[in-house]
């Protein structure tokens, strides 16, 4: 069998996109942080708040952070540090930080409710945590029943210049009231790390090697249950070696302006605009609130970002948006949607405004995380996730494991430098998932002749009704696709004579829309099996910090509904 037989994507990859990545060239995060610092120096590497650090900057200020670490702290390789916050400055330098100091980051969402992080801290076995002041009130009811040694508050206007931060800082706290008041005592400004991070500049940093863990990164995993995909560094710098490949052949190195709107505690903000692109030389915008629609719109006028790394509902929201719809955008040079399927009516509707293009990839935590993007060098074959990254093998497998022909659906088996090890402290879930070093992604799909991958539905979320599978996506692309229905999301309930219905929940676009309408539409286009008993209409829906929509919780709104 030759390559193109068994890796029939490579006949689709152009002749300078080499087949594999390669030996690294950074032997830890924190070198890739040094070398990008030697080689584009003074150049802008993060933006926020209208501040800026360059590549020099960041190499030095994470060091004096790592310093802190070590020399005032005195934590040792391997413990765990949390970092709560959103894309602020601070973030960059507190995670590369850590990274040198051979601590494993514990990212957390700044939104968890105090369960949520208690959960996370306790399992995580975390002795410090980097929190932004906002959420300080939450870490306070939970702290005493956590191991948690080290509090460092930050605030959101700690990396800006003297005045501005003092500004800054004043509003958020005192006009926007946007930080509760906390009883919490025993913490560390995170200005006052720095500061005594400098009286610790020349001690003794830990040796940090590939194969030492980066990241435990939380996920619902394929297996589902939250538990922590365990992540090294030559993981990411596998993954981020993998992105810089195609990305390279249409980007410009240290030319380029990205904006960075996704949450970089997300796996996939994280790899993508942290490593990847800050590894090429190219200037970070973080967004802090990418839900203020108005600010983002803003920030694209002033810094006129060449790439946008998005997700699918962000771009609609943008879209929506009149102001959004004014700017111009022959700037733009790549637009990627990842961390949630793209809906085929918002990449044709963003083509139309904008004549650019929305590039799907797609990625799981536990591949660091991206496993395929659709090729940056051509036009996007919408609906698929495109061909594999260098470096990894892709394969569609049946119930008993087996490959099954091009065309055909199955389960998703990646296999990769970029997979994690395992799930921490969960040896049976690690076991069911990793294979003979293939991780089975529980993602149904298919593969063409010529290597796009295109995903059909989670293998759990998959709806069986009279021994016929539905798949949600399939159900909400098409009451995506009715002008009047703004969003949608399918779950299958337990019915008596068929063993699971499909219940479709939708936000209308248009208030006129009524359940016989939408009924009426769907008739024409699915299968008798396929079409929702109920469909319910909601102002909103329950989605993740990505835009996901959450059918777990959707499945809990029916719950209730029957309680």
């Amino acid at each position: 069998m030759n390559d193109y037989e068994s890796r029939p994507w490579l006949k689709s990859y152009p002749e300078a996109l080499a087949p594999t990545i390669g030996d690294l060239t950074s032997t830890s995060v924190g070198d890739l942080v040094d070398r990008a610092s030697e080689r584009y120096g003074d150049k802008p590497a993060f933006s926020n708040l209208g501040s800026t650090l360059s590549f020099r900057d960041v190499a030095a200020l994470s060091d004096r952070f790592a310093a802190y670490l070590v020399g005032e702290l005195g934590l040792a390789p391997g413990e765990r540090i949390v970092l709560q916050m959103p894309n602020l400055l601070q973030y960059p330098i507190a995670i590369f930080g850590a990274l040198k100091a051979g601590l494993v980051v514990v990212n957390a969402n700044p939104l968890y409710s105090p369960g949520e992080m208690k959960k996370v801290f306790v399992d995580s076995g975390a002795v410090a945590v980097v929190v932004l002041e906002n959420f300080a009130d939450k870490l306070e009811k939970v702290l005493a029943e956590t191991s948690l040694k080290h509090v460092i508050l930050t605030s959101v206007g700690d990396m800006l210049p003297p005045v501005k931060r003092t500004v800054v800082n004043f509003a958020v706290k005192r006009i926007q009231r946007l930080v509760p008041k906390h009883g919490l005592t025993q913490v560390t400004r995170f200005t006052d790390a720095m500061k005594a991070g400098r009286r610790h500049e020349g001690v003794a940093m830990p040796e940090v090697r590939l194969d030492d863990t980066a990241l435990f990164q939380y996920t619902g995993g394929t297996t589902g249950g939250t538990k922590s995909a365990v992540i090294t560094h030559r993981n990411l710098l596998s993954n981020q070696a993998q992105m810089l490949a195609p990305m390279s052949l249409v980007l410009d190195e240290g030319g380029e302006t990205v904006l960075a709107a996704l949450p970089l505690y997300h796996i996939f903000c994280f790899t993508v605009n942290c490593l990847t692109f800050f590894g090429y030389g190219l200037h970070n915008v973080l967004v802090t609130n990418p839900r203020d629609t108005k600010g983002l719109v803003k920030t694209l006028a002033t810094d006129r970002p060449t790439v946008l790394i998005l997700v699918s509902t962000l771009a609609q929201s943008l879209l929506d948006s009149g102001d959004f719809r004014q700017l111009t955008f022959s700037h733009v040079k790549l637009v990627v949607a990842g961390g949630m399927a793209l809906r085929s009516s918002t990449a044709a509707t963003w083509k139309g405004v904008t004549g650019t293009s929305l590039f799907e990839g797609y990625g799981l935590t536990e591949a660091s995380p991206v496993v395929s993007v659709n090729p940056v060098w051509a036009t996007p074959r919408v609906g698929t996730i495109g061909l594999p990254l260098p470096s990894t093998d892709i394969e569609i497998r049946d119930e008993q494991g087996s490959p099954v022909p091009l065309g055909e659906t199955g389960e998703m088996a990646v296999r990769g430098p970029q997979v994690m090890q395992g799930y921490w402290k969960h040896p049976d879930d690690t076991a069911a998932v990793l294979q003979d070093g293939w991780l089975l992604t529980g993602d149904i799909a298919t593969m063409s002749d010529d290597g796009f991958i295109t995903i059909v539905d989670r293998k759990k979320d998959m709806i069986v009704v009279s021994g016929f599978n539905v798949y949600p996506s399939e159900l909400e692309e098409l009451a995506m696709s009715h002008p009047k229905v703004k969003d949608a999301g399918a779950v299958g309930v337990p019915d008596e004579r068929s063993g699971e219905t499909p219940v479709l929940f939708v936000v209308k676009e248009d208030p006129t829309l009524t359940e016989d309408e939408l009924k009426a539409f769907l008739k024409s286009e699915l299968a008798g099996y396929k079409r929702p008993h109920r469909i319910v209409f909601r102002d909103e829906l329950p989605k993740s910090n990505v835009g996901k929509v959450l059918r777990k919780d959707l499945r809990a709104l029916l719950e209730d509904e029957k309680a």
